[in-house]
């Protein structure tokens, strides 16, 4: 029989760029429609370093959400060469920061301020597992030499195998993992080390960024991979493995930025994110798992309570906006512009029913 509806636990985002300003105003309702809670990322400019920069910006965060909205963000700061043990203890004792982001410099979008040397921040390291806050690495070497399909897999045995063997009491996140090779790293870790996979990285390969000419809205970082380790993402995400999770990505640039002569790396899913993910699992026939996934996993690593509110997904074909607004940014194009998503939330225009 074909399930007609579906009832879960509210899911959360661990891995979500908000933005600032009028720009995150007006993607804010995506996310806060169907997601309980979100890891913000702090990659503003200028970044988020510091426990004051982190409770600032969670504020501007709740004075622009609706308030017929229920979302709590979940801050995170932004490690730089400077960062000291006494900053995380700071933004641990604050209580509205979850967890701290490791970008290699010059790894992705506005990372140039990110770590330089894993082994100078090692008092980071271990102040943070002291206290047991999170590492979120952005997991990819910057070598020029290595190639971009590989830094991924380079990145864990040049940098994350030394990392946890180095500090074992670290709890550490490999953000929006992209290969086998990191699945495979993710389970055979210990229990400390988990893992966040976004929809697009399940749905699409690298062949989506180059179908009917160069098309810059499926271009990322980490970029889509070969079709192998597209399969190995959905098997770790529907295989109901707890060290696997919901992580957006998601992550909006004007549509000028995007379709230019060098158009930006990101992904906005955020307007269709977990009917998404709902098609992912369906299509896998395992269904009955996308409630671990999306609204347990994440949680049980983090040391919080399940949402007790649900929300509900009906097997309704309905189709993605060719564009949404952006505020002053103008338009942003969200992921599968223009073409039919299976699965669509219970009440429509970013409201929820909620129960429980």
């Amino acid at each position: 029989m074909t399930t007609a509806t579906l009832t879960i636990t509210r899911p959360d985002d661990w891995h979500l760029h908000l933005r600032d300003g009028e720009l995150m105003a007006s993607v804010l309702p995506h996310s806060a429609r169907c997601f309980a809670r979100a890891v913000i990322m702090p990659n503003l400019k200028p970044p988020v370093t510091t426990a004051a920069a982190a409770r600032a910006y969670y504020d501007r965060i709740l004075d622009a959400l609706h308030p017929d909205l229920d979302f709590t963000p979940l801050m995170t700061l932004y490690l730089t060469d400077a960062t000291t043990p006494a900053e995380i203890e700071r933004a641990r004792a604050d209580g509205v920061v979850v967890a701290a982001k490791l970008y290699p410099a010059g790894a992705t979008t506005n990372s140039d301020d990110g770590l330089t040397d894993l082994a100078r921040a090692r008092p980071v390291f271990e102040a943070m597992a002291a206290c047991g806050m999170p590492l979120l690495v952005h997991g990819e070497v910057t070598d020029p030499a290595v190639d971009i399909f590989d830094r991924e897999a380079v990145f864990l045995e040049r940098h994350l195998r030394p990392l946890i063997d180095a500090v074992p009491g670290l709890k550490v996140v490999l953000e929006h993992v992209t290969t086998k090779q990191g699945v495979d790293f993710v389970l055979q870790g210990p229990s400390t080390l988990a893992a966040t996979i976004t929809a697009h990285h399940l749905l699409y390969n690298r062949g989506a960024m180059f179908k009917g000419g160069l098309n810059p809205h499926y271009y990322c970082l980490p970029v889509l991979k070969r079709e192998e380790h597209r399969l190995a993402l959905v098997a770790a995400a529907t295989g109901g493995s707890p060290k696997f999770f919901l992580g957006t990505d998601s992550a909006p640039h004007a549509r000028s930025a995007k379709e230019c002569d060098c158009g930006c790396a990101g992904i906005f899913s955020a307007p269709v994110a977990i009917e998404m993910y709902a098609t992912v699992f369906d299509e896998a026939g395992a269904l009955h798992r996308l409630e671990g996934f999306a609204g347990h996993h994440g949680p049980m690593f983090y040391g919080l309570p399940f949402n007790r509110s649900t929300l509900t997904l009906v097997r309704e074909t309905r189709p993605v906006p060719d564009v949404v607004a952006g505020g002053a940014a103008g338009e942003l194009v969200p992921l599968g512009a223009g073409a039919p998503v299976l699965w669509s939330l219970e009440a429509p225009d970013h409201t929820l029913r909620y129960r429980g």
